[in-house]
């Protein structure tokens, strides 16, 4: 599909929706001041071109007992195209990885874990990450405190 360029209204829908994704089509069209048709087929297009991925609920990490956050840096042997590949099947695996980006610098893979406990830390990093191929090293820092998350993007500014 072409690619298309977002324009204000666009924008507008993205940032409604980021606030609330369960609005009906008619709250959203009032909101951008369109009418609910032409908002519909604007939403519909934005998923079409995979500007909108999809819509989730938000949940608490401690109100399903999953507290931890553990962000580890991962180092790896090599950095070749085979390596990488292996490195990303593994982890779209793990449910406990929640996060995970490759990097620039001194590591090679920034991962946010969530867990239970210390010892559910443990039993991924025994089980799981320790035993990948081509993995060199792993630093772990635990998160103290959330102090902002956001799956909102600054498209407005």
């Amino acid at each position: 599909m072409p690619k298309r360029r977002l324009d204000d209204i666009d924008r507008k829908i993205i940032a409604a929706l980021q606030v609330d994704g369960r609005m009906t089509a008619q709250q959203l069209a009032e909101r951008v001041g369109l009418s609910a048709s032409p908002c519909a087929r604007r939403v519909r297009l934005m998923e079409d071109m995979g500007v909108i991925t999809g819509y989730a609920a938000l949940i608490d990490q401690d109100m399903v007992d999953l507290p931890i956050s553990v962000f580890a840096s991962i180092k790896l042997e090599r950095q070749r195209e085979n390596e990488l590949k292996r490195f990303n099947a593994a982890i779209a695996r793990w449910p406990e990885v929640v996060d995970c980006y490759l990097m620039t610098g001194q590591r090679d893979y920034l991962l946010r874990v969530v867990v239970r406990d210390l010892h559910a830390y443990e039993r991924f990093l025994k089980e799981k990450l320790t035993r990948l191929d081509g993995v060199s090293s792993i630093e772990s820092s635990f998160a103290l405190a959330q102090i902002k998350r956001s799956n909102r993007l600054p498209v407005g500014t």
